[in-house]
C-alpha cells in the first residue's frame, strides 16, 4: 500500500474505534458483535483507515485473523491513549451526572465472580442504577491489555504494567464432604487418613494459576475421582457424595449439603487481587466500582476466611 502523507483533520477518528476493537479481539467478526454492527463494516471502516494513514495496519489470515503490523501496533499505543483521554474528558467537563453513569465490565476467577461479586452487585445498582455492569465470572486469567475488562480480579498480583493494584482479600479454602459420604466410607481422624479416600480437584495442566494446586500438598499423590477445570463444577460434584473436596468457603460454608472434614487440620488461604489500568484512574466510574468491591470485601472478611457462613450483603 503505497503511503501518503495526510493531516489529522482529514481523519475520521470514529474508524480508530473499529481498529481498537480488531486488535483487541484478533478477527473483524468479534469486533462486529462487539461493535454491534455486521463484519462487512468493520471491514469498510479498516480499509478506509489504512488507505487515509497509507500504510498496512493488520497482516490478514485464515490461520491467525488479524494481527497487527509494525505500524498498527505503533498506533495502538496511540489510539489507546486517545481513548482513555476521550473517556476522562467527557466524565470531567460533564460533571456529576455523566461521571455517575455509563459502562464497566469486571472480570473474575469464576467462583468468586460468581459467589461473592455477583450477590453484591445488587447494592452497587441499587446506589448507581445508571452505570451498567457486566460481570465476567470465567475459569481463565482476564486481558486488561486486550480490554477484555476494566477491572480484574485474579489470584496473583500483576508482575508488570501500568496498573492500579490493591490486595483485595485473603479468603480460605477447607475440606469438604457430604455426609453420606462420611457415614459411607473409611474414618478421617487425621490428614494420614486422607489418602485412603478420593478427591474432587483440578486438572493440573490445565489449571489456570499455581495457586490452584493445593491438593498435592496436602495430600502428595492423592487419588482423583473427577478432575475439572472449573470450582463450580467441582463444588457440584461434591454435592454427590462420591469424593471429597477442597472448595472456597465462601461457595461450600454455606451450604447445608456439605460439611468441614479436618475443619482444624486442613485450612488453605489464598489472595484476590484487585487491579486496573493506570489509564483508567481518572474515570470515575470505574474507581467506584473498585472501592465497593474493596468495601464489600472488608466486611465479609469473617466470611471469606471460613470463620461465618453467613455473607453480609449491602
Amino acid at each position: 500500500m503505497q503511503k501518503s502523507m495526510m493531516s489529522a483533520s482529514q481523519m475520521n477518528w470514529d474508524d480508530l474505534k473499529f481498529f481498537l476493537e480488531v486488535a483487541r479481539t484478533g478477527t473483524a467478526s468479534s469486533a462486529a458483535r462487539r461493535l454491534g454492527v455486521d463484519y462487512t463494516t468493520v471491514s469498510r471502516r479498516l480499509g478506509t483507515l489504512e488507505k487515509a494513514l497509507g500504510t498496512l495496519l493488520f497482516e490478514r489470515s485464515r490461520a491467525s485473523g488479524f494481527v497487527l503490523t509494525a505500524e498498527g501496533q505503533h498506533l495502538l499505543g496511540y489510539a489507546e491513549a486517545l481513548e482513555s483521554t476521550l473517556q476522562t474528558a467527557c466524565e470531567q467537563v460533564s460533571g456529576a451526572s455523566l461521571a455517575l453513569s455509563g459502562h464497566v465490565r469486571i472480570g473474575s476467577t469464576e467462583g468468586f465472580g460468581s459467589y461473592f461479586v455477583a450477590p453484591q452487585l445488587g447494592g452497587f445498582q441499587a446506589i448507581y442504577p445508571n452505570i451498567a455492569i457486566d460481570l465476567l465470572p470465567v475459569p481463565h486469567f482476564i486481558s486488561l491489555s486486550r480490554r477484555e475488562a476494566d477491572i480484574a480480579i485474579t489470584l496473583e498480583r500483576p508482575e508488570r504494567g501500568p496498573y492500579v493494584c490493591s490486595r483485595l482479600c485473603d479468603y480460605a479454602l477447607k475440606l469438604y464432604a457430604t455426609p453420606e459420604y462420611l457415614q459411607s466410607h473409611p474414618a478421617i481422624r487425621g490428614v494420614d487418613d486422607l489418602s485412603q479416600h478420593s478427591f474432587i480437584t483440578y486438572v493440573d495442566d490445565l489449571a489456570f494459576s499455581p495457586e490452584l494446586l493445593y491438593l498435592e500438598c496436602i495430600v502428595p499423590n492423592a487419588s482423583s475421582s473427577l478432575r475439572s477445570t472449573s470450582i463450580v463444577a467441582q463444588y457440584m460434584a461434591a454435592l454427590q457424595g462420591r469424593a471429597l473436596a477442597i472448595l472456597p468457603c465462601f461457595l461450600a460454608a454455606p451450604d447445608t449439603r456439605l460439611v468441614e472434614v479436618l475443619p482444624d487440620q486442613v485450612k488453605v488461604i489464598r489472595q484476590f487481587w484487585l487491579y486496573y489500568r493506570e489509564d483508567l484512574r481518572k474515570l470515575k466510574r470505574v474507581t467506584l466500582v473498585a472501592d465497593y468491591l474493596r468495601g464489600c470485601a472488608e466486611r465479609n472478611r469473617g466470611f471469606l476466611l471460613g470463620e461465618t457462613a453467613q455473607m453480609v450483603i449491602v
